[in-house]
């Protein structure tokens, strides 16, 4: 869709932007149903404390017909810690696609520091679809969840099947709903959370897709955004198909990295005393693996096993560890009789921020599901139908990415998914907004967070420069100093700002 016409702008907005007040506004919004809801809130559960409320909320599936079908919303709070300073509300995001929020004000919120819980009203919910909110299932397999799919000419059928059957069992489980389960109907759905709450405008926090998400609202709703901070952010013009591909690309710059820091602790680690001589006995594991399973910590690694764990390589010191504990075992060698295995030697999980989610009645390939249904339906355009071009850029980009960029341009379920019902956004205004990025990040690289805040004209940009890993809150006293300060006063950087990473030991 081209958002720079006035007819394309309004077409953006729902009628819950229209002034509130009039008796003719009420008669012509279709919305006021929703948008005039009270939340019956009650304690969330005995885990928790009291203060920590949720309530569930009706919104309507599709938009563009109000009284149509709804669909729920689970929200949550924990209210301000001081009436006299509280300024608004703040909600939160942990990413996703599918990744629920609804515990986020107990989990990442407890983190936070008390002029902002003193301010802010936490706000968490479930994204539709997600979570607490009217879950979507598509009744997948443990193995149909699994979409760590490396490219090979004798897998790759049924590679291609695996996407086929994925589109095919959401599409007979859930029918019309996906193509309602996406990231405009949610931003959506923030602002009847904003009516409800009786807030003129809404602060936010997201992380990783919720920068995104928080960005396609900002567009929606420019006059309804306050303070956004947006943690690790995605080129919104890449998001889709391209935002896997930005994944497998900038693999190889951190691997190029590790091997550096790796060959210069060659002492320690035992893996090369130069980078070609690191990445040699990367590579000679994982052609091994290959012929014979390298069983290291319990675990059974293939080469495309090893590949998989392309995540570690931006921590430079866990990926040593780890590496060379593989090594050890691929020469038949055992850790030292009743010696604890060193953490640090274990493969990096891409995280979401901290949840303690609480899984009543959410069917197991929820995350799953929802991540497939909300991000085919918003990019559909961006994946080839034919199952052919997939082979070609999966054989192209393991030539170009040797690490990961067959897992990255290999078929996936949206090749075969419907279209959504509508558009794609464009990401471009001068809204004001607080981005921040680690320099190495494996999930949203930082080209992406880059690309963000140029699409972002009013908004600054903090790089921590050698920061290493996904999520920037909390691990950066320097970062997370600049959102506080936003947060409270309003005031962003003079100007991009570069906060340095603890150096490694």
């Amino acid at each position: 869709m081209v958002v720079g016409t006035v007819a394309a702008f309004l077409s953006a907005l729902t009628p819950a932007t229209a002034p509130a007040g009039s008796e003719a506004s009420v008669a012509e919004d279709p919305l006021r149903q929703y948008t005039q809801q009270t939340p019956r809130w009650q304690r969330c559960d005995a885990k928790n404390p009291a203060t920590y409320q949720c309530a569930t909320l009706k919104v309507p599936l599709d938009y563009g017909n109000s009284g149509g079908k709804k669909t729920d919303i689970a929200i949550s709070r924990i209210k301000a810690s001081s009436a006299k300073e509280r300024r608004g509300v703040l909600l939160l995001n942990p990413g996703g696609p599918g990744g629920p929020g609804l515990d986020l004000p107990v989990s990442v919120g407890a983190d936070f520091p008390e002029e902002v819980k003193r301010q802010y009203d936490l706000i968490g919910f479930d994204p539709r679809g997600v979570g607490q909110s009217s879950p979507v299932s598509c009744g997948l397999t443990a193995d149909e969840q699994d979409m760590e799919r490396p490219y090979k000419a004798e897998t790759f059928a049924k590679d291609v099947q695996w996407a086929r059957t994925v589109a095919a069992k959401c599409q007979a489980r859930e029918g019309d709903r996906l193509r309602h389960l996406t990231t405009r109907n949610t931003a959506r759905d923030m602002d009847v959370i904003r009516a409800v709450l009786g807030e003129k405008k809404i602060s936010y926090m997201g992380f990783s897709y919720g920068t995104y998400l928080g960005a396609v609202y900002a567009r929606m709703f420019p006059r309804r955004t306050d303070r956004f901070v947006l943690d690790s952010a995605a080129d919104p013009a890449r998001y889709g198909r391209g935002m896997f591909q930005a994944m497998g690309e900038r693999a190889e710059p951190a691997f190029t990295r590790w091997s550096e820091w790796t060959a210069r602790r060659h002492t320690t680690y035992r893996l090369g005393h130069t980078p070609a001589e690191v990445r040699k006995t990367f590579w000679d594991l994982v052609a091994q693996a290959d012929r014979t399973p390298i069983d290291h910590a319990g675990t059974l690694f293939t080469g495309d096993t090893i590949r998989a764990q392309r995540a570690t390589f931006p921590r430079v010191q866990k990926a040593a560890a780890w590496v060379a504990g593989l090594k050890k075992a691929a020469e038949g060698k055992k850790a030292a009789e009743g010696r604890k295995p060193d953490p640090s030697g274990t493969p990096e999980q891409v995280p979401s921020p901290r949840r303690t989610t609480s899984a009543r009645d959410v069917p197991p390939d929820n995350e799953t599901a929802s991540a497939w249904a909300v991000l085919c339906a918003d990019t559909r355009t961006s994946w080839p139908r034919d199952p052919e071009q997939y082979r070609r850029d999966a054989i192209r980009d393991k030539d170009r990415y040797p690490l990961s960029g067959d897992f990255e341009s290999n078929i996936k379920p949206c090749a075969f998914w419907k279209p959504g019902s509508e558009p794609r956004t464009t990401v471009t205004n001068s809204v004001r907004a607080l981005i921040l990025q680690n320099e190495w990040d494996p999930a949203t690289p930082l080209a992406g967070g880059q690309a963000m805040h140029r699409a972002l004209r009013g908004s600054r940009m903090v790089t921590v420069a050698g920061g290493e890993g996904h999520i920037v809150n909390g691990t950066n006293s320097c970062a997370d100093n600049s959102a506080t300060v936003y947060l409270t006063t309003g005031r962003l950087p003079v100007k991009d700002l570069t906060c340095r990473a603890p150096s490694q030991p």
